[in-house]
């Protein structure tokens, strides 16, 4: 057991929240009971994972997707009011890490999907330093790179370029990332994996000679908010639990 604000403190020095610029809120977003025993984690706090959490008797959710978002309109009134209202009604506390969880060097979304993939990170790169890029411990074809990204995802891949293109070097970025594009490009490496592309992305990436690789935003994030549950709850003694919510994009 642990209190509630003990262990919101401990997790935002834990992923040293309050050094990023952000499109929310990171740490406490929603205030349940004070004592939590039982920690469930989910990477978006949709109404589907509410219910389950509150079936469970969780005394808080972590996530990588919370609410409060910079251009959210202000008034708590439909979706936003159903989903605070069984936040409140169930005494449950809501803490989200957006960010900061994309970037921690051990336990981040793209930490956590580089040791899936088999690649040691040879250095972080992109807005905030959240994208990492390493090389292959043996260099094989982007289809093969692809079947072994499905496996570890358990998702069906896009892959934009040539199924036979030798892979060496791979960058990559959790979430909508395509945006990195152009500096994974100027890193040089044979590909870049990220949640979500974008019709621009596809032609930069052919004209560039790289293969992108859009893995599902979910499927990529789906990581790094268990293994910082795990971490939490060996720390403070707390039973932990992942609800994964059905998300095809």
């Amino acid at each position: 057991m642990v209190d509630l604000f003990d262990l919101v403190k401990y997790t935002k020095i834990l992923l040293d929240a309050d050094e990023f610029r952000d499109y929310c809120p990171n740490g406490l977003q929603v205030e349940g009971r004070r004592e939590v025993r039982r920690l469930m984690t989910a990477v978006s706090a949709d109404l589907d994972v509410l219910d389950r959490a509150v079936q469970l008797e969780a005394d808080c959710l972590l996530v990588h997707h919370g609410y409060f978002w910079k251009q959210d309109p202000l008034p708590v009134v439909g979706i936003r009011r159903n989903r605070l209202a069984r936040l409140l009604k169930a005494d449950l506390s809501l803490m989200a890490f957006h960010l900061p969880l994309d970037a921690h060097r051990a336990l981040g979304n793209n930490a956590q999907l580089g040791l899936r993939l088999g690649i040691d990170v040879e250095g972080w790169f992109g807005d905030q330093a959240i994208g990492a890029y390493g090389a292959l411990a043996q260099p094989r074809s982007a289809a093969a790179f692809v079947r072994d990204l499905e496996h570890a995802l358990a998702r069906p891949p896009l892959l934009i370029g040539r199924p036979e293109a030798m892979l060496r070097r791979v960058a990559w970025c959790t979430g909508a990332a395509h945006g990195f594009l152009g500096e994974a490009i100027e890193l040089g490496v044979d590909a870049f994996v990220t949640g979500e592309l974008s019709e621009p992305a596809v032609h930069v990436a052919r004209e560039a000679g790289i293969a992108l690789i859009g893995a599902g935003h979910h499927a990529t994030e789906r990581y790094g908010v268990q293994a910082l549950g795990e971490h939490l709850a060996s720390r403070f003694a707390l039973h932990h639990h992942f609800l994964d919510s059905d998300n095809p994009v």
